[in-house]
């Protein structure tokens, strides 16, 4: 095989994107511990932009603001889509993830609470709370077809909205100052996006010149932005038709490339640059650290899993089809994947106390990577599972 055929293989292949990924999340820290590491940091602390509409901001922010909101238009996309006419369109298997998303946000809050209620760190409780879709996808995506596309779609959705209601805890909780009257044209923006789809307006230049200024408004409203991305994917009308391809398809196969391998490596790259310090060891045994680690890693496993099985028990939902519990523990353990948004979370509860954002940073990475691991060798095992009793 020549090369040019390999790597066409390569990024055509289900695990390409998370290979890449945990490529460069591995080049971050390498990069981050060594002597390039301030460098790179003052890179994506560097302001670019334009004063006009007051659009300057650094590096890190276009990124995780911008390119981001990306990211989540083609993940909005995909969801819709099979909220229409796939695996989501039925009300017992699209509440699902709903309901699984309120446990596995208000488990690991308990459990963070009850390691440190009256302490230094209380203010940290929304910290477990938040799923990295971005890596919580790629991980996932590595397993290929041997995981059901229904687990795949579950946990796209879970993680949606467990990110809407971390940027909602962040909304009300943690951030200083709302902006009316940029929420205000936020809501009215989207409003019309959504006036153009019931109009039965397919173009899509209508609905992306809109979700611009969504995202503009959003941005200064005080509210992350990234949020502009679902409310644009679920404003672009689709059809059930196999025969027409709809808006939707269109711009989600024109999404998905940059998205996979361009955008989610500059995330990935601009986002993991932890500089190990060592203070932050100390961290992990103290009543913080342990608390975001049982958080992401018990709190989402038990969360998710309890709230979905009630949910199944009365008869409200059911599980995604030709799934496993086993499954489901190995998706509750990828919800924990925190990183990001955890970060960020972090970053706001201790505002200008370096050593304990450094601790919790070092928490959440930790977290993260057992969550990823856990969840990982469960599904694997599900899968082998499910072979063996095929042939069987």
């Amino acid at each position: 095989m020549n090369l040019t055929l390999y790597f066409k293989k390569f990024f055509n292949s289900n695990q390409a994107s998370g290979i890449i990924l945990i490529f460069c999340v591995l080049v971050s820290l390498l990069i981050a511990n060594s002597s390039a590491g301030e460098l790179f940091q003052h890179f994506l602390d560097k302001e670019v932009g334009t004063r006009l509409f007051h659009l300057t901001y650094p590096v890190s922010i276009w990124i995780n603001d911008g390119l981001m909101a990306v990211f989540f238009l083609l993940v909005g996309l995909e969801i819709k889509r099979e909220m229409i006419e796939g695996e989501l369109s039925s009300f017992k298997n699209a509440s699902l993830p709903i309901f699984a998303a309120v446990g596995g946000m208000l488990v690991p809050a308990v459990i963070y609470t009850i390691f440190n209620s009256g302490t230094e760190y209380s203010n940290g409780w929304g910290i477990p709370m938040a799923t990295d879709i971005a890596f919580s996808l790629a991980i996932i995506s590595m397993l290929g077809k041997r995981i059901p596309n229904s687990i795949k779609i579950f946990l796209a959705a879970l993680a949606i909205v467990d990110d809407l209601g971390a940027i909602l805890v962040i909304a009300v909780f943690y951030t200083e100052q709302i902006h009316w009257t940029y929420l205000l044209l936020s809501f009215g923006t989207a409003a019309l996006l959504f006036l153009l789809n019931f109009l039965k307006v397919t173009r899509l230049i209508f609905y992306i010149i809109p979700g611009l200024f969504l995202w503009y408004f959003l941005h200064h409203s005080g509210i992350h932005a990234t949020i502009a991305g679902v409310l644009l994917a679920f404003s672009i009308p689709t059809n059930v038709s196999d025969t027409e391809i709809s808006p939707l398809e269109k711009l989600e196969h024109k999404l998905h490339f940059p998205v996979s391998f361009l955008i989610m490596p500059i995330f990935a790259l601009t986002n993991t640059n932890i500089a190990f310090t060592n203070e932050m060891a100390a961290g992990v045994t103290s009543t913080l650290g342990l608390g975001i680690i049982c958080g992401l890693i018990l709190g989402k496993l038990i969360g998710i899993n309890l709230f979905s099985f009630i949910a199944i028990k009365l008869k409200i939902s059911t599980l995604p089809y030709n799934s496993t519990w086993l499954q489901m523990a190995g998706v509750g353990l990828l919800a924990g994947i925190g990183f990001t948004m955890s970060i960020f979370i972090a970053l706001l509860s201790f505002k200008d106390e370096i050593p304990i954002q450094d601790e919790a940073k070092f928490a959440i990475l930790i977290a993260s990577f057992l969550a990823a691991f856990l969840g990982f060798i469960i599904l694997s095992v599900s899968s082998k599972k499910d072979i063996n009793e095929v042939e069987n």
